[in-house]
């Protein structure tokens, strides 16, 4: 090596030389001699060809990837789960004739599919005879009571304590997390809450996925309004 070349091999930067291989990704192969002089320091002091060390990269970001997939699967089938049970308890609301015993068939299933302890259903339109497991309120007095419950579709996650004594009564010390849904139609009209709860603080968490509990409000508020 010259020393003008030299002394141009001293002034590029890292820079220049990763932007040159990336401009040019031929350049190994047309100078195989180059790739198989580099040796990388190993974490444990040993040196390795860059080829070991490519091969290495690969197998650690193969095994990574098929962690990823698994995660991926294990999430599918949870979800598979979870829609044949939602479908099926949607098929069984459908047959209900009257209010109590679509109050019967939601507990029952929400009890014996999903495993939910604590149930509050609350509607804001007085019905007679009022159902088993069913509370009548006011929008109005809901509203002063639990605003920030009513401002989406659902909601899940911890919640205050006046909230879950709100929702749950004395029941609501015993509850780590929750799922509330605002049952509502598509003009508006609100109709009632429908609260989940569960001992544990992680069982409902505010990064869950909404899709199935939002679904099930839908349909839930559309049976309401037959009544």
């Amino acid at each position: 090596m010259s020393i003008e070349t030299a002394d141009l091999v001293a002034t590029l930067s890292d820079e220049h030389i990763v932007t040159y291989l990336k401009n040019h990704s031929d350049f190994l192969q047309r100078h195989p001699e180059v790739l198989a002089d580099q040796e990388l320091r190993h974490e444990s002091g040993e040196a390795i060809s860059l080829v070991a060390r490519q091969i290495t990269a690969l197998r650690e970001r193969n095994e990574s990837l098929s962690l990823h997939l698994d995660r991926l699967l294990d999430i599918a089938r949870d979800n598979d789960q979870i829609f044949t049970r939602i479908r099926q308890l949607t098929l069984d609301m459908l047959q209900a004739e009257l209010l109590d015993h679509l109050v019967k068939v939601l507990t029952k299933g929400l009890r014996e599919d999903f495993s939910i302890e604590f149930m509050q259903l609350i509607l804001f339109t007085g019905v007679l005879p009022i159902p088993e497991g069913v509370r009548i309120d006011t929008l109005t007095h809901a509203h002063e009571r639990i605003p920030s419950l009513l401002r989406g579709p659902s909601i899940c996650g911890l919640l205050r304590l006046d909230e879950l004594d709100y929702l749950f009564g004395v029941d609501g010390a015993m509850i780590g997390s929750a799922a509330v849904l605002h049952l509502s139609l598509p003009n508006q009209k609100s109709l009632g809450l429908l609260a989940i709860g569960h001992r544990e603080r992680e069982h409902f968490r505010s990064s869950m996925d909404t899709l199935f509990v939002n679904f099930l409000g839908d349909v839930f508020a559309r049976l309401l309004n037959r009544f």
